[in-house]
């Protein structure tokens, strides 16, 4: 729990680091804004809280013990747009926990991606991702499940395809499809994926 505490303090971090950067070049924008056409008119950089549920696509072992794939998720990230479509994104990711082989599977991971968008009028715009994460999970099982435990680390392709709805210039809410491989004990690489809506704020 301490790691992710002082992971989410880094992202915070790293928001107000992104607004500073591109503060003066964001009130420039908002001076010379006419409608709401651009999705960061109100400035380029942008912090956002997503939660869901995560679906650990992985092996049940010799199936002696019950399972379940399900648990709640939640992203907490921050970016910046380079221009009207493209940017870059840094995010914390926790996967939760699910019950397999007779103890616990959890993962969690720090991503970057380049992002995109595609307006579709106004108000709505249509989202996409790719990237890589930095995972971590830990694995618990029982002897005869079939199934390695440990821990285990290392870089991924992180995807993701979402919409945005702008509510005004600051504000919007999106859904998401974020799908992650991340690295288990025992040399295996899995995906896990999510499907979160939340809210981002733009500064």
């Amino acid at each position: 729990m301490k790691k992710s505490h002082r992971i989410i303090s880094s992202l915070f971090v790293v928001a107000a680091s992104l607004g500073s950067v591109v503060g003066a070049q964001a009130q420039d924008n908002r001076s010379g804004a006419s409608s709401r056409s651009g999705m960061y008119g109100a400035g380029k950089s942008y912090i956002g809280l997503n939660a869901g549920q995560s679906n650990f696509s992985l092996g049940d072992g010799t199936g002696l013990f019950g399972s379940d794939s399900r648990d709640t998720a939640y992203s907490l990230y921050a970016g910046n747009y380079f221009n009207n479509n493209f940017g870059l994104e840094f995010g914390y990711t926790d996967f939760g926990r699910v019950n397999r082989a007779g103890g616990s599977t959890r993962a969690d991971g720090i991503g970057m991606s380049l992002v995109g968008k595609l307006p579709l009028g106004d108000a709505f715009n249509l989202l996409g991702r790719i990237g890589t994460i930095y995972g971590r999970t830990n694995v618990a099982s029982q002897a005869g499940s079939g199934i390695v435990a440990g821990d285990e680390s290392g870089f991924g392709l992180s995807l993701g395809v979402g919409a945005e709805y702008m509510f005004n210039p600051q504000w919007s809410a999106v859904l998401q499809y974020d799908a992650h491989d991340l690295n288990f004990i025992g040399g295996s690489r899995e995906r896990i994926s999510i499907t979160t809506l939340g809210m981002r704020y733009r500064f």
